[in-house]
Order: C-alpha cells, then structure tokens, then sequence
C-alpha cells in the first residue's frame, strides 16, 4: 500500500468554540508537517528521519504543548518530555525533565543512536545534551506570555475545584477553550515498510514538578515493532496504566485484527475522554482514534489520502475519512 504518515497535536476538552486565532494556526501548521513529512516519504527518507522532522517542526511552534510552546508546571517552570522509536529494530531513546532543549525528540534520537541506555532524565539528560552538541536555550525561551496565562487559569480552576469538592474531569475548561493538555507526535512507514513513531511534550499545565507522563513512556506514549507504529495524547496517567501504545500492536498480533480494529477496541477499552492515538501499520494503513472532544490530527498516504480536522464533523478529508470517535 506505500508509505503513509499521521501526524498529532492533542486530544482533549478542545472546545468546538475554539476561536479562529488559536484553531488557524494550529491547523495551518499540521498541513505544513503532514506537507513536509510527505515530500520526505516521497524522497526517499527513512521513516525515523521522517518522524524526527515532523515533530521537530511541532516542538518548534508556540501553538503546540512541547518545545516552545511546552506548559508550566506548578512551579512556573517548563519540563519537557519526548521519545522515539524504530519498528524494525525496536530501539528506543527517552528523555525527560528537559528546561532547555529546543528540540527534546532530537535528544531522544540521540541517546538511542549513540548509547545503549533508553531512558535519560532531568540533569542527566541536560548534561548529555550538552555533551552532544544539541541546541539548547535559556528556560526563559520556553516561557510564553500565553503559557504564563494558562497557568494561572488552572490554579483559578484548583481553588474551584477545593471549594466546591469539584472531580479534575469536572472543572471548566480554561476560558479561552484550549484543552488543558496536550502532545505532539507523528508515526510513519517509508516505502520499504520500515515504521517508526515519536511523541513530544510539555506535560499538563501547572502539573507537580517531576511529574512523568506517559510520553517517555515506550508501550504507553509511543510504540513501534514490525506491525505498527503508534503516538498517543490525553490523560497520561490513564495512558501508562493501559499501556495503549503497545497494545494496539498486542491486539493486532495476538488477535490478527487489522490496524484499524486494533486501535478502536483499545481505544474503547479506555476510560472516557482520555486518549486519542494515531497509528499506521507495515502494509501502509492509517487511522486516528479518540475518545475525547476533539483531538488536532492529519494524515496522509502513498495512494493520494489526506485528512486534517479537530472534531468529528470538521473533517477536511481527500477520500473517505480514516478518523474515529468513540
């Protein structure tokens, strides 16, 4: 079937009143990637050069919940997260704690390319990355006035949440409708079936300091073997109990089911409104599947498929739509 790519940039409590200012340039930026990740497929490159290129361009946009545009935690400081991995030969790398890495899903190919360790936290990681050479800036970089914002918004929403005996599901959503979590991550398979993913993150705004979502976490946030390739987003915790990554190519292994009723029958396994994935397979399907309000995502294949959309009825699709909501 060719080389197909799927590219996410959170699922969540995204309001369908999101303004134009904050929904635009975030779409506007998955077309970009999902142009950019296709012309490199097309070219030639490697599925794990392809998914390092894509969410290296997510980490570098404001819009997004890693990199630059990473969450504060509770401290008012940026703690950033990502990892990466190559189907064929199930290496892996993880980094985590990151305050000023510009590009944390670099690191992560980094450590698993020049070490045999997988997972590299906080200063530890911040030392490697220093030692390879990777582009670093001040912490100051990272901390953006809407990001300032968001975090007083969810500690307004903590107090609500201690006076009124409020459960975190139930808390209002910040004012200007933006989900209150968020990753960005892209899978991909070249046109010789080689499969990779990569997820990157700024974690949950105003979460505990060396709070460790899911991901780093390889076979909760991102996974990839001979079969598929996978990313998720949502609530991390939910995520890494489930193991939802790994279990999509669990499911497709153990029970033959194609990639497409893999993905749904873990997704509906999960509790409401906590994940969404994007996964493709070694034959070169595609699907995105969430269980929550929304979820940013696109995609595109070898046969002339693309897809962009947020909701389930704004789907800008060429051909019938690969999306599932549970």
């Amino acid at each position: 079937m060719g080389w197909a790519l799927a590219v996410q940039g959170a699922a969540g409590a995204i309001s369908p009143s999101l303004p134009p200012e904050l929904r635009e340039p975030r779409l506007a930026t998955l077309r970009r990637c999902l142009d950019l990740g296709a012309a490199a497929l097309r070219a030639g490159r490697h599925a794990l050069d392809v998914v390092e290129l894509v969410v290296r361009e997510l980490e570098n946009c404001p819009h997004f919940n890693a990199g630059r545009g990473s969450v504060l935690t509770a401290d008012g400081t940026v703690e950033m997260e990502a990892s990466i991995m190559e189907g064929r030969t199930l290496r892996c790398g993880a980094v985590v704690g990151l305050s000023t890495v510009v590009n944390p899903i670099s690191l992560a190919r980094v450590l698993m390319e020049k070490t045999p360790v997988i997972y590299l936290a906080f200063d530890g990681a911040e030392a490697f990355a220093r030692d390879q050479g990777v582009e670093t800036k001040d912490p100051s970089y990272f901390i953006t006035q809407d990001n300032i914002e968001r975090l007083r918004q969810e500690k307004e929403a903590n107090k609500l949440q201690s006076t009124k005996g409020q459960s975190p599901q139930e808390i209002p959503s910040p004012t200007d409708g933006n989900s209150r979590i968020g990753t960005v991550g892209c899978v991909a398979v070249d046109a010789a079936g080689n499969l990779a993913s990569a997820t990157s993150t700024g974690g949950h705004a105003n979460k505990m300091a060396g709070r460790i979502g899911d991901t780093p976490i390889v076979g909760a946030g991102t996974y990839a073997n001979a079969l598929c390739a996978v990313s998720t987003t949502g609530m991390g915790e939910d995520i890494i109990r489930y193991t939802v990554a790994r279990d999509v190519a669990a499911v497709m292994e153990h029970r033959g089911l194609p990639l497409r009723d893999a993905a749904v029958r873990v997704v509906a396994g999960m509790p409401r409104d906590t994940v969404g994935l994007v996964a493709v397979s070694g034959a070169g399907e595609v699907c995105m599947v969430y269980n929550t309000i929304g979820m940013f995502r696109a995609c595109a294949t070898e046969a002339g498929h693309t897809e962009v959309g947020i909701w389930a009825d704004d789907v800008d699709a060429n051909g019938e739509s690969v999306s599932i909501r549970l």
